[in-house]
């Protein structure tokens, strides 16, 4: 079971180095290709430029500046922070979006991964519209005192504008920030707002003490994880690449080793029966044909802080390398823009599941298609977190965790069907084949099997729509998107 693997620090996950905001020459910037993949959807749709225009476009963007006192060196003076909060759309309430720390936060940035989040729900069914919040700090260079300060203040200045609230805004972690931001973030506001019974459902991704759910941690993972295996069910994606179908023995190469990228890793290992064959971070990246033992790998890293000199593997000292190494299928899991005009023609993976948000600019995409390769999209990819977060709102909504009222009725009933069974065939079941038959679904099995339901049902329909325009992957992500958030304004009247 997912409970039984390794349980990770979250300092683990917190070296994937400076590249949020990348700008390359001669592209267009992150919210500028966001726009270009809309206009590119649009077109297949007969929706009114008018509501067209109001999809696209963020709605609102809250940007402060606030001061803190810091001590250097024996002397105290005044920070101060920038921050940002957008709200893309609010056709579902409340919007739902990380919070990252980040000396290259800025709102356009935010605007991006704000419209990201509002097209991700809509194509997953979970029905938050988009936001997304930075800070414009290097985590690193604070203490944890002085990291509580900042973000507590940042979550009053957010209560102050009403941008915050279970039915408002309701923020997660990002790049820089994890349970201990949300908690911190949790405590602010119900110190706040103490008559709001459902104050814990104010941020997601929290500790489990804190009112968090079990199987968040992976669940970005074992979404992407899912998103491509349904991809690679298909034989006609696989005849047009000239695979097998399936994961088995398919040669990976992962792009970030951190929480998104060790949990891909994992489960294409485990539960794909795939070899990953080579894994990159900031400061450098490892090769072997013959696989890479993940785990093995991931204490390499937490123990020196890189991943070159891993016994076995080959040194890939340029970390952008390893992108242009031979194997089936590419999961870049860290940078944004990273897949762009002048990486993509280096590409030797047919697939490429996009774990990151962003990871693939719109020229690095067209090169891509011409090259006849697959691309499972980001809105479609990576929306395991936010459909986790979505259940974990949901579990603090409601107050009780996922499978207490249940799982023991379950047991009990299946304990008598078992009974029945072994006095009418006269045999009887091993504990071990007993225990398996009997178990009930606890939090984690529940949590993992709406996800994994989520993201086979919303493969259907992107599948369907892609197979009826005879468009990619991205493209028909989009296009059911914008359909389903039309009609969000339109079944309430708020377009004719």
């Amino acid at each position: 079971m997912l409970s039984n693997l390794i349980t990770l620090k979250k300092s683990t996950f917190s070296s994937l180095g400076r590249y949020f905001s990348i700008k390359l020459p001669d592209e267009p910037s992150f919210l500028e290709q966001v726009g270009l993949y809309f206009d590119q959807a649009a077109k297949y749709t007969d929706l009114p430029q008018g509501l067209l225009k109001y999809i696209k476009g963020c709605n609102v963007v809250l940007s402060v500046k606030f001061p803190i006192e810091l001590t250097r060196n024996g002397k105290s003076d005044l920070h101060v922070v920038e921050a940002f909060r957008a709200q893309h759309s609010h056709h579902k309430l409340p919007t739902k979006g990380g919070i990252r720390y980040s000396e290259d936060v800025c709102q356009n940035e935010v605007e991006a991964l704000a419209s990201l989040m509002t097209f991700k729900c809509a194509c997953v069914d979970v029905p938050f519209g988009g936001g997304k919040g930075g800070i414009k700090i290097n985590h690193r260079k604070f203490t944890e005192e002085e990291l509580q300060r900042i973000t507590r203040r940042f979550t009053v200045e957010l209560l102050q504008k009403k941008f915050i609230g279970p039915a408002i805004d309701v923020p997660a972690p990002d790049y820089g920030t994890g349970p201990r931001e949300m908690g911190w973030i949790m405590n602010t506001y119900t110190a706040y707002n103490p008559d709001d019974i459902n104050g814990h459902g104010v941020v997601t991704g929290k500790g489990i003490r804190q009112g968090g759910i079990r199987g968040r941690a992976q669940a970005t993972g074992l979404g992407l994880y899912f998103a491509v295996r349904e991809t690679m069910k298909l034989e006609k994606n696989a005849k047009s690449i000239g695979l097998s179908v399936g994961l088995k023995d398919k040669k990976v190469i992962v792009t970030g080793l951190g929480n998104v990228g060790y949990w891909a890793a994992h489960f294409f290992n485990d539960l794909g029966k795939s070899k990953v064959v080579g894994v990159s971070e900031w400061n450098g990246a490892v090769y072997n044909p013959d696989g890479l033992d993940v785990e093995a790998l991931l204490k390499y890293k937490q123990e020196h802080g890189t991943l070159l000199n891993f016994p076995g593997a080959q040194n890939i000292p340029n970390p952008e390398d390893i992108m242009s190494m031979d194997c089936d299928i590419l999961l870049p899991c860290a940078l944004e823009a990273q897949i762009n005009k002048t990486t993509a023609p280096k590409i030797k993976a047919k697939v490429i599941g996009e774990g990151a948000n962003g990871p693939c600019t719109f020229e690095g995409d067209r090169i891509l298609n011409e090259k006849g390769c697959i691309i499972v999209p980001d809105l479609y990819a990576n929306a395991g977190g936010v459909t986790v977060s979505y259940f974990e709102w949901l579990k603090n909504l409601s107050h009780v965790r996922f499978g207490r009222m249940t799982k023991k009725y379950e047991e009990n009933s299946k304990s008598i069907l078992v009974d029945k069974l072994e006095t009418k065939f006269g045999k009887k079941f091993t504990d071990r084949e007993k225990k398996l038959i009997v178990q009930g679904a606890g939090e984690e099995d529940l949590v993992n099997s709406g996800l994994e339901s989520t993201m086979v049902d919303s493969f259907k329909q992107i599948e369907e729509i892609k197979n009826t325009q005879k468009i990619s992957y991205r493209m028909a992500a989009y296009i059911l998107s914008i359909k389903k958030i039309a009609l969000s304004y339109t079944d309430v009247g708020l377009w004719p």
